[in-house]
């Protein structure tokens, strides 16, 4: 394998999560043409949309149930559309797991976005095997997870899936790659092993890509967004922050930039906070692609937003695939409501106790914005330890959970009564009723999960 013979792979992040913003892709797209009209003979550059979280897919399998053709990413089509066509008519390909629990009607989307555009069809590759939520996966799901599996509503079941199908959709000529819930750094792993032609099991250069995969699968994060912090992590233009563009070398080592004429930073600093972002150990790090190591792991400031990570190492890859499963959880029940002047805090705290004597069988957690919340607790412990404050601008935020949906609904009937039936001045009441999802996490056999990938040509069309 001649490795050497590769000019440095570009990949660019557009999304680091579903809800992310839908303009970041237009100047990531820019930067990529730009590079790729300057760069050498034979290189190649991708655009990958990292869409999904814990509970992403659990939301996408319950508007799936609503309607069969949807449970993809429902801002697909603002994150795609404005750069479609350049990203074609460059030869950008896009890698994605934007089609959550759905992906053939997010590549059947797409088509009929390239239809619209007056674009030729392109060439489309769904990526499946993760969903494990059907009947004939049970007993695997049961065997790995316990007897708790019977007695859950399940919502969804996905497995963490590796870029092996990515790379062999790619091989096949595929100009765009559609997945669910493939894990985040395989986006960038799978165009790394297409390019430059690495085996599976060539740890070392699978790991330097992951962690270049792990990188960008934030989108700004590394770039100053989620970092920014005034008078101690200055980040200039953070209204403008830019997503990140990764040049992989052909040993897998990387150099991390951001899209051109865009705010943020690239640093030092933002690169090790991103480096270490949900690493459980530094020598160990799970992927379904490998074991990356990064405890002798090096980064260099190469110039002004362009930063160098060397010295990670990969060891074999797990023989199990990590497995959430989200189930229905009940209801949560929330309602708010505002004191303010003299004695406001004092105020917020007796309509909290009038809702626990009023609410016996519910369990409240009671937040008072503006006081003390985020450091509270669902118990209260905190709150009944600290004595009242002189707090002048109070918010209550009182929440309940409980498996039915007419006990939860009693906290939403209190809190409104609290116009009148509570302590003085209050006003603004909203309250909310969510159906909850719980997860079970577990591991499953990497062989009794078949990936595969097919074209969109050989799919039923609807």
């Amino acid at each position: 394998m001649n490795t050497m013979a590769h000019p440095a792979l570009l990949v660019g992040c557009a999304a680091g999560f579903s809800g992310d913003r839908t303009d970041a892709a237009g100047p990531v797209v820019d930067t990529l043409i730009a590079r790729l009209q300057h760069g050498p003979a034979g290189q190649r550059a991708f655009l990958i949309f990292e869409a999904l979280a814990e509970r992403t897919l659990a939301l996408a399998q319950l508007r799936r149930r609503a309607n069969p053709q949807a449970g993809y990413e429902p801002l697909l089509d603002d994150m795609l559309r404005p750069v479609l066509a350049r990203c074609l008519q460059h030869g950008i390909r896009i890698v994605g797991n934007f089609g959550a629990a759905n992906p053939q009607a997010a590549a059947r989307h797409i088509r009929r976005m390239a239809q619209e555009l007056g674009l030729p069809a392109p060439r489309i590759a769904v990526v499946g095997g993760d969903d494990l939520s059907g009947a004939p996966h049970r007993p695997l799901l049961r065997e790995q997870l316990g007897a708790a599996i019977d007695h859950i509503q399940m919502v969804s079941a996905n497995a963490y899936i590796g870029a092996e199908a990515i790379d062999a959709a790619l091989a096949a000529g595929a100009q765009m790659v559609v997945a669910g819930r493939v894990a985040d750094p395989s986006l960038t792993v799978g165009p790394a092993m297409s390019h430059f032609g690495w085996r599976a099991d060539d740890w070392d250069r699978i790991a330097r890509a992951t962690m270049a995969g792990h990188l960008l699968e934030c989108g700004a994060q590394v770039c100053g967004g989620y970092f920014a912090d005034p008078g101690y992590k200055e980040v200039p233009q953070l209204h403008a922050v830019g997503y990140p563009i990764a040049e992989i070398s052909s040993n897998g080592d990387c150099v991390i930039g951001k899209a051109q004429h865009t705010g943020g930073l690239v640093s030092l600093a933002s690169v090790k906070e991103q480096l270490l972002y949900e690493v459980h150990d530094p020598a160990a790090y799970l992927t379904p692609d490998v074991v990356a190591d990064i405890s002798a792991a090096q980064i260099e400031l190469l110039a002004p937003n362009r930063v160098a990570l060397t010295g990670v190492r990969g060891h074999a890859r797990p023989a199990s695939l990590k497995v959430n499963v989200c189930h229905e959880g009940g209801w949560l029940a929330e309602g708010e409501i505002s004191y303010a002047g003299p004695r406001a805090e004092a105020r917020a705290r007796l309509a909290a106790d009038v809702l626990r004597q009023r609410l016996p069988g519910l369990s409240l957690r009671v937040d008072l914005i503006g006081a003390l919340s985020i450091m509270g607790d669902d118990a209260g412990s905190l709150l009944e330890a600290t004595p009242a404050g002189a707090a002048r601008d109070v918010r209550l935020r009182v929440a309940a959970t409980h498996a039915e949906r007419a006990q939860a609904e009693r906290l939403l009937s209190e809190v409104t009564a609290l116009y009148c039936c509570g302590p003085a001045g209050g006003g603004g009441v909203r309250t909310a009723l969510t159906p909850r999802l719980n997860t079970l996490s577990g591991f499953v056999p990497r062989e009794a999960v078949p990936v595969y990938f097919e074209m969109l040509d050989s799919l039923e069309v609807s």
